[in-house]
C-alpha cells in the first residue's frame, strides 16, 4: 500500500512545479492519507468541512436534499480533482451538501489551518488557493450556463464527451439528477442518440 501512496503523492506534488523545497517539504509533511469505502461521507450536510480532499483514487458524488426530501446531484469528483464545497471551506461554515463516495476512494487530505499557515507563511502558497478557486469556479459557472444555455440533449452530450470515463461508473438516477431531467427523459434521449 505504502508504494501506491508514494506514487499517489508524487503525482499530486506535480502540480507544484513553482514552490521552492522548502515550502515543498512543509507540504508534504501536511498531507495525510485516508481510505474511504463506497457509500461513506468525505462530509454531510451542516458539518464544516476541516480538511481539503484532492482524489487519487475512486469517485464521489455531491448532492443536497430538496425541500421535498428528495437527492438532487450537483456533481461527481473522480480522480486528480478536489473534493470540497469550497466557499463553504474557505470560509469555514457548513456545507449545505453531501459528498458521498461511489466507490472506494483514496483521498490525500490537507487540513485548512496548515492552508492558512502555508498562505501565512510562503508567497506561493497562495497561487494554490487561487488555482483551486478558479477550477471551482469555472465548474459551477459551466453548470449552470449549461442550464440557462443548453437543451436537455446538449447537456447529456457535452457531459459523455467532458467525461468519457465516468459514464459507466455512475448511475442513470444520479446522472439525470445531474442534468436536472427525469430519468424517463434521459432514457428517451440515449435511445434517440443511439439510432443516430
Amino acid at each position: 500500500m505504502e508504494e501506491t501512496h508514494q506514487k499517489y503523492l508524487q503525482t499530486y506534488l506535480q502540480q507544484f512545479s513553482y514552490l521552492s523545497p522548502k515550502e515543498l517539504e512543509l507540504l508534504r509533511s501536511q498531507l495525510s492519507f485516508n481510505e474511504y469505502k463506497s457509500k461513506d461521507f468525505f462530509f454531510k450536510n451542516g458539518e464544516i468541512q476541516k480538511k481539503m480532499g484532492y482524489v487519487c483514487k475512486g469517485l464521489l458524488r455531491r448532492y443536497y436534499i430538496n425541500e421535498k426530501g428528495k437527492s438532487i446531484t450537483t456533481g461527481f469528483v473522480k480522480e486528480n480533482e478536489y473534493a470540497t464545497d469550497y466557499p463553504a471551506f474557505i470560509q469555514q461554515r457548513p456545507s449545505k451538501y453531501y459528498m458521498e463516495c461511489l466507490e472506494p476512494s483514496t483521498i490525500i487530505e490537507l487540513s485548512y489551518d496548515d492552508i492558512q499557515e502555508g498562505y501565512k507563511n510562503f508567497k506561493n502558497n497562495e497561487k494554490y488557493g487561487r488555482l483551486i478557486a478558479e477550477k471551482v469556479l469555472t465548474i459551477q459557472t459551466d453548470r449552470v450556463e449549461s442550464f440557462l444555455f443548453e437543451t436537455a440533449e446538449e447537456r447529456y452530450l457535452n457531459f459523455v464527451k467532458d467525461n468519457p470515463n465516468l459514464i459507466n461508473r455512475i448511475s442513470l438516477t444520479h446522472l439525470s439528477s445531474l442534468l436536472g431531467i427525469e430519468r424517463q427523459s434521459l432514457s428517451r434521449i440515449r435511445s434517440k442518440i443511439a439510432k443516430k
